[in-house]
C-alpha cells in the first residue's frame, strides 16, 4: 500500500501506518436505470440534500444543463426545474441551510463552463444569482455554522475561493492558485483548525484549511487525486430517520450510499475520496495533539469514480426543515422527522 504523507503547517506532521479499521461498504442509492430514464444519460457529478428531496447534476452529454431530483429513498427520479442557461461540463449543485439569509433547501447551481451561479426553482425558469467574472465554478457549499456567517462558499478552477451573501454580493476569501473543488468545515475537535473551511485540490492531492479572514494553511498533502473532503458529523443518532449517511456521485453510473452506522467510529474525523477511474479509495484524516494524520490504508472504496459527496446527519435534517409556512407542503415526506422533533421538544 502506498504511504500517504500528511502535514499541518505549524501544527505537526504525521503519517499513519495503516490502522485496523472496519471497511466502509457502499450500496446503490439511485440506480443508473432510474437516472437514465429521467434524463437520458447517467454521467452523475453533483448530488445534494434539499430538505424533502435530493438534487443531482450531470456531466457532458444529453441534458447536461438539466438537474434531476429523487425522493428521500433514492426513488421517483424526475427532472428538477428547467434547463439552466449556459451551463456545461461538470455541473454542481448546492442547497441552502436556512442560515445567512438563504432559504432552507433553496437550490443553486453552477458549472465548469460558466461563471454564473443560478437559483433554480422546482418550477419556473432559473434566475442568475451571482456572476464570478472570468471564473469557472467548481463547487458550491453552504456554511452550516457561524464561522462564515451561513454564507455560500464557492471554489473555482483558478483556485480562488469566494464568499457570497444571500443578496448575491461576492468577495474573494482566499487564493490557493490551483483547481479546487471539495469543501467542508473542519470539526470542532480540530484545535486551531476547528471551524475553518477545508478545501481539496485534485491535481496536487492537497487539503487546505481557510480561516474566516482568508488565512490559508496546508492541512494534508499527498492524497492521490483528492476529490471530496467531508467532515464526519458528531450528531449521528440511532433514533433518527435512515436518511443519515454518506452520499457520493459514482461517475458515470449512479449514486452510492454508506449508512451512518459505519461512520460512528469516525465521528469528528474527516474523509477524503480519490477520483480514480474505478475503485476510488476513501481516506481517513484524524486530528490529535495538533497533528493531522492521514491513514495509509483506505477505509473503503467506491466501485467507480468518486465525484461530489456529502454527509447527511440528524442536525443537517433539522437545520434544513423550512419555516412553518413552508413546512405544510412537505406532507408525509418528513412526517417521521417532525414527530421526532416534537417528542424531543416536549422532553
Amino acid at each position: 500500500m502506498k504511504q500517504i504523507a500528511a502535514a499541518v503547517v505549524g501544527l505537526g506532521l504525521a503519517t499513519a501506518a495503516g490502522a485496523a479499521h472496519a471497511s466502509i461498504t457502499f450500496t446503490t442509492f439511485v440506480s443508473s436505470t432510474d437516472i437514465f430514464n429521467a434524463v437520458g444519460q447517467t454521467s452523475v457529478i453533483g448530488f445534494n440534500y434539499a430538505t424533502n428531496e435530493f438534487i443531482g447534476s450531470l456531466y457532458y452529454g444529453t441534458n447536461n444543463n438539466q438537474l434531476y431530483s429523487t425522493n428521500l429513498t433514492g426513488g421517483n427520479v424526475q427532472l428538477y426545474g428547467q434547463p439552466i442557461p449556459g451551463q456545461s461540463g461538470e455541473v454542481v449543485v448546492g442547497a441552502g441551510l436556512g442560515r445567512g439569509g438563504f432559504a432552507a433547501g433553496a437550490v443553486y447551481s453552477g458549472s465548469q463552463g460558466s461563471s454564473t451561479i443560478y437559483y433554480v426553482p422546482s418550477s419556473g425558469a432559473p434566475t442568475p444569482f451571482v456572476t464570478l467574472t472570468g471564473e469557472s465554478v467548481r463547487q458550491i457549499f453552504f456554511d452550516p455554522g457561524s464561522s462564515f456567517g451561513g454564507n455560500m462558499l464557492v471554489t473555482t478552477s483558478s483556485g480562488n475561493i469566494y464568499r457570497v451573501t444571500s443578496t448575491g454580493s461576492a468577495s474573494l476569501l482566499a487564493q490557493v492558485h490551483e483547481d479546487t473543488e471539495g469543501m467542508d468545515i473542519a470539526p470542532s475537535t480540530w484545535g486551531s483548525l476547528a471551524g475553518q473551511l477545508l478545501v481539496s485540490s485534485e491535481g496536487s492531492g492537497t487539503i487546505r484549511a481557510i480561516s474566516p479572514t482568508g488565512a490559508v494553511t496546508v492541512a494534508a498533502t499527498g492524497i492521490p487525486s483528492a476529490e471530496t473532503v467531508s467532515a464526519v458529523p458528531s450528531s449521528f443518532t440511532t433514533h433518527s430517520p435512515p436518511t443519515q449517511g454518506f452520499y457520493v456521485a459514482n461517475y458515470p453510473v449512479n449514486i452510492q450510499f454508506a449508512d451512518y452506522t459505519q461512520f460512528i467510529p469516525y465521528e469528528n474525523d474527516v474523509v477524503v475520496t480519490s477520483e480514480f477511474g474505478s475503485n476510488s479509495p476513501v481516506w481517513l484524516l484524524t486530528y490529535s495533539g495538533g497533528v493531522v494524520t492521514v491513514d495509509s490504508t483506505p477505509i473503503g472504496y467506491l466501485p467507480n469514480q468518486s465525484e461530489d459527496g456529502l454527509f447527511v446527519s440528524e442536525q443537517r435534517i433539522i437545520d434544513t426543515v423550512p419555516e412553518p409556512a413552508s413546512l405544510a407542503v412537505l406532507g408525509t415526506a418528513l412526517g417521521l422527522l417532525g414527530a421526532l422533533r416534537r417528542r424531543r421538544q416536549r422532553g
